[in-house]
């Protein structure tokens, strides 16, 4: 078989791989050898049972090589397909249970590392094609070989599609946050003129006029607390206090007598 260094490969590394992190045996014996040494209070007791987070720095590249490996060997050995199916499937179960049930994640992204995987995964499939390429003009196929210098330029032009169309959305501020930092800006400073404000807002500090002004300007940003008004209703406006809040909502105002007229 030509892929039998990659089948090896695939289940010793693949298959084996997701077995130990579903085992989690390192993790484990730093876990008894701080417990049984470092340990004092419960406070250490939890710092030592943290799982940490996912490294995603040495899980993601591995999951891309086996996505190129499949595709490459697709058309050369598609033997090696079903070891790569089992591989992502068990991947998908396993990273599933440890992402939501084990790992406590210390920041969130926000997608934003899709685009780069995005493009690894179009330069796999570019790869693949060239490599059908040169297996079809090794067996006299070389009048397929026009249709596919033609798909690999499509999928070229695919990605600079959704390049141009999603990747804004990942590099560019939200304009839900933006929104919401306008209102606050509203809010906090009423009479504020963005005009001059924006005119030297990328202009370096030593080339600025007015530098006191731009300076009170972010200390009142940052420094008072405004309340925004909302659209929902608050509960300061309800005549009369409710049967079942009545005793809990001590906040309620009580009500007001009508004084009936003579």
């Amino acid at each position: 078989m030509r892929a039998t260094f990659f089948i090896t490969y695939i289940m010793v590394d693949g298959w084996a791989g997701i077995a130990a992190e579903i085992l989690m045996l390192k993790p484990l014996i730093i876990y008894h050898l701080k417990n049984f040494f470092l340990v004092k209070t419960e406070k250490d007791r939890k710092e030592a049972m943290d799982p940490g987070s996912l490294g995603f720095n040495t899980g993601e590249p591995r999951i891309q090589l086996y996505f190129l490996l499949g595709l490459v060997y697709a058309t050369v050995t598609p033997a090696l397909l079903p070891f790569i199916i089992v591989f992502f499937g068990l991947a998908y179960v396993v990273f599933r249970h440890q992402i939501i049930n084990v790992y406590n994640q210390k920041y969130e992204s926000a997608a934003a590392f899709w685009p780069d995987v995005h493009g690894r995964i179009i330069t796999a499939l570019v790869i693949s094609q060239v490599a059908l390429i040169g297996l079809l003009s090794t067996k006299k196929s070389a009048q397929a070989t026009p249709f596919l210098i033609a798909l690999a330029v499509l999928t070229i032009w695919f990605s600079g599609l959704c390049k141009a169309r999603y990747e804004p959305a990942f590099v560019r501020y939200p304009l839900q946050e933006a929104n919401q930092k306008d209102i606050l800006e509203r809010a906090r400073e009423t009479n504020l003129n963005l005009k001059p404000y924006l005119q030297y807002a990328y202009v370096h500090p030593v080339f600025r006029d007015d530098d006191d002004g731009e300076e009170e300007f972010n200390y009142k940003l940052e420094n008072e607390s405004v309340l925004v008004p909302t659209k929902r209703q608050s509960r300061r406006n309800t005549p009369v206090p409710s049967r079942i809040s009545s005793a809990s909502s001590p906040s309620l105002p009580e009500a007001v007598p009508e004084h009936s007229e003579p």
